[in-house]
């Protein structure tokens, strides 16, 4: 017990505070560092959700039975590609009574012109009246008339029965598929979602104080201007391809006071997919901050503090206030040191106030 005690008292024996006569333990090690100013990029995070440039509701033209569903859901398809089948028989009768009105009207057509031409040879040789041609004239015309508005009716019947097929617009994944073969559907039924993923884009809000800044602190503030951003799933891992913000909206949420943001990010692979939710890094390039290490700084309740060297080589605490730019080492600090200050920065957690760290 004696031995212990002594040990502790040639512990406390060995140093003493500077301006004071209360014993300190002096750390084993400890380094300073002087505040300086550097330049850095901040990796800003913002959530944000992935869509496809291309995303296209499938709903039908037409009211039909669903005859057959030809693919399956997440299948990757091509432009063009058959989607749906909807019953076309009903359509096809349709075609073909307009195609047979089309062709009654368009021999009408030929025997009115017929007429017309005789009637006008007549004319000229003064065998028929001015009212016998005008009328001949008038029955051709209404002829073509019949004729444009039958070959209407043929092609909206043709359309039609188009749309009894139903083909993927752009290349991409096929979504949920709530229908099935048998099911009675008609415009405005939902079939499913493709999601063009050749391109996605990630959609996340920036504060308007952000994009002010980069606009202020760039020759050239338009989008060009801006970095390559990064993409995080959700487990942590980075997206193997950078993207680009793409659009910014031209007005700022009145209860955010955000504008939305998309970055638009290159999909070779297709493994990307819409509805995917993640973190987006954009790396704003930020000038003449002082950085300090994350060890420098010491905590204490809802204070951080770092400790000073003094002209007497003690250590002082003072309040910093910090900013924490992603950087898994270090922070930049806002608020409470100066350029030109000496810090401790390892041993910073096992000083006192007032203790010398200098000798």
């Amino acid at each position: 017990m004696k031995a212990k005690l002594w040990i502790l008292l040639a512990v406390a024996m060995g140093v003493t505070a500077c301006g004071s006569g209360v014993p300190n333990v002096v750390p084993t090690s400890y380094q300073t560092m002087t505040i300086g100013k550097s330049d850095i990029k901040v990796p800003l995070k913002y959530s944000a959700t992935l869509k496809g440039t291309a995303d296209v509701t499938i709903m039908p033209q037409i009211s039909g039975q669903l005859m057959e569903v030809c693919i399956k859901e997440g299948q990757q398809v091509k432009k063009g590609q058959v989607l749906f089948r909807i019953d076309s028989r009903d359509a096809q009768l349709e075609l073909e009574s307009a195609e047979a009105n089309l062709l009654a009207a368009q021999a009408q057509e030929s025997s009115a012109k017929l007429e017309f031409e005789s009637n006008t040879n007549l004319y000229n040789k003064g065998i028929v009246s001015k009212y016998v041609l005008d009328n001949a004239e008038n029955q051709y015309k209404q002829a073509k008339a019949s004729v444009a508005q039958y070959r209407a009716i043929a092609n909206r019947a043709r359309v039609n029965l188009s749309y009894c097929t139903i083909e993927a617009p752009v290349a991409g994944v096929i979504g949920s598929i709530p229908v099935f073969a048998g099911d009675q559907v008609s415009p405005g039924t939902y079939l499913t979602l493709l999601s063009g993923n050749a391109k996605m884009y990630a959609e996340f809000s920036v504060s308007e104080s952000v994009l002010e800044e980069r606009a202020n602190g760039e020759a050239n503030g338009s989008l060009a201007s801006f970095p390559d951003v990064t993409f995080l799933f959700k487990s942590g891992t980075e997206y193997g391809h950078k993207g680009r913000i793409t659009s910014v909206t031209g007005t700022v949420d009145r209860t955010t006071g955000a504008l939305t943001c998309k970055a638009t990010f290159p999909n070779p692979d297709g493994i990307l997919y819409s509805g995917i939710q993640g973190t987006v890094l954009v790396p704003f390039a930020v000038s003449d901050v002082m950085v300090v290490p994350q060890n420098a700084i010491v905590r204490l309740q809802d204070k951080s503090l770092a400790y000073k060297v003094g002209a007497d080589s003690c250590a002082y605490s003072v309040i910093v206030k910090t900013v924490n730019f992603g950087s898994e080492r270090d922070l930049v600090v806002t608020e409470g040191l100066e350029v030109g200050d000496e810090i401790v920065t390892i041993g910073a957690n096992n000083l006192v106030e007032g203790q010398r760290v200098i000798f």
